[in-house]
């Protein structure tokens, strides 16, 4: 796996430690990350792959996630206005109830980390 990688861009090392799911947590690691992995191909430049996994994190609901995605994408050089008019663009796919969750999740990664 590439820790280094997921290092980069979430600013975790990713180890999947002992115990239950540690398995799991290398495997979805091994992945994401890898050198075959989506974070790691060529094909989209990482501000590209920023604005996906926001899009994709919100429409899913998976907000705990999204927080880690939103302070990755703000450490990565998106802006707090450009995540925002992300999640706007994805309410119209995913709904007004889930991208205000969205909302709300990024906001406070915004607070708390500081607009870029």
């Amino acid at each position: 796996m590439r820790q280094s990688l997921r290092q980069d861009v979430l600013g975790e090392s990713g180890e999947p430690g002992d115990g239950f799911g540690a398995s799991f947590q290398d495997f979805a690691g091994r992945v994401a990350w890898g050198d075959d992995g989506p974070w790691a191909r060529p094909g989209l430049d990482r501000r590209a792959r920023f604005l996906v996994a926001l899009t994709a994190l919100a429409v899913g609901g998976h907000l705990g996630e999204l927080a880690a995605h939103a302070r990755a994408a703000l450490r990565g050089g998106l802006t707090a206005d450009e995540m925002e008019e992300t999640l706007l663009h994805a309410s119209l796919y995913c709904g007004l109830p889930a991208a205000a969750a969205a909302v709300d999740v990024v906001r406070r990664v915004v607070t708390e980390e500081g607009p870029a």
